[in-house]
């Protein structure tokens, strides 16, 4: 019996020691768990060639034969530095453009090609190079809207081929060489200056047609100065104003002859 008890505990000792003991790090070095997140996407590879995709959760995995490349699909920004580009018109100037984007097919993104974000980096540069050098400096300068625009369009193509989903592609920085900012500078100070004089020029126009009106009108009504003068002298205080009015601006009424006075009568001399 107690041979028996000693084989069963001796067994036990033995079948613990292998569940917890050896059969777990056997496992683990043969077996692997995976956690794939909300915001990323799992490519699985089975010796080598691609099986399939997996979605967020949490996977088991035969180290050997199994291999998961994870792939984030957040949003991401490149940025392309200042690039010395010639303008249709020969001036030579820096642009520098930030895009953003985000992996929408993680097949093609992996397999396509070896660092999409370079890949993507290139497509920017060579449209804005393309656009660049198509147009004028006064044209650059006054459609910078316009080339963020044409940029994002002509790249959407070659990143839909990468496996990405171009957001937003925006020109940055406008660099000038220093000459060119003088004269940039001069040109934008006389514009200032000429729609200053300009300004100034319609206020005087206005002023005059004003004064032009005002004399029309006391022309046809000469009693609107005294009225004007009255009100003037009602609005200011302690001040003593003495004026003569003539008898245009306000004719006296004349008697009738009937009811004249009679002029005194020189005295007469007797001889």
């Amino acid at each position: 019996m107690k041979d028996c008890i000693s084989l069963a505990v001796g067994m036990a000792v033995v079948l613990f020691f292998m569940v917890f003991i050896i059969i777990p790090p056997v496992f683990r070095r043969f077996f692997s768990r995976i956690t794939i997140f909300e915001f990323q996407k799992g490519l699985r590879y089975s010796r080598g060639k691609f099986d399939c995709i997996l979605e967020p959760g949490q996977y088991w995995i035969y180290n050997s034969v199994t291999t998961i490349t994870v792939v984030d699909r957040r949003m991401r920004f490149v940025s392309v530095p200042g690039q010395e580009i010639v303008s249709s018109d020969g001036i030579l100037l820096k642009i520098s453009i930030a895009a953003y984007y985000r992996i929408s097919d993680p097949v093609k993104a992996i397999h396509e090609v070896e660092n999409y974000q370079d890949a993507l980096y290139l497509a920017l540069q060579l449209s804005l190079r393309d656009i660049v050098q198509a147009m004028a400096i006064d044209d650059i300068m006054a459609s910078r809207s316009t080339i963020s625009e044409k940029i994002l369009e002509n790249s959407k193509a070659k990143a839909e081929e990468l496996g990405l989903t171009l957001l937003e592609a925006s020109v940055k920085d406008f660099m000038l060489p220093g000459d060119l900012k003088k004269v940039f500078s001069q040109v934008v100070n006389a514009r200032k200056e000429g729609l200053a004089a300009l300004e100034k020029a319609r206020g005087e126009t206005a002023a005059l047609r004003n004064l032009a009106n005002a004399s029309s009108l006391m022309e046809k009504n000469p009693a609107l100065l005294s009225l004007r003068t009255i009100q003037s002298i009602e609005s200011s205080r302690g001040n003593t104003v003495i004026l003569g009015m003539p008898n245009t601006v306000f004719p006296l009424p004349l008697k009738s002859k009937g009811n004249e006075p009679e002029e005194p009568s020189e005295p007469q001399e007797h001889e």
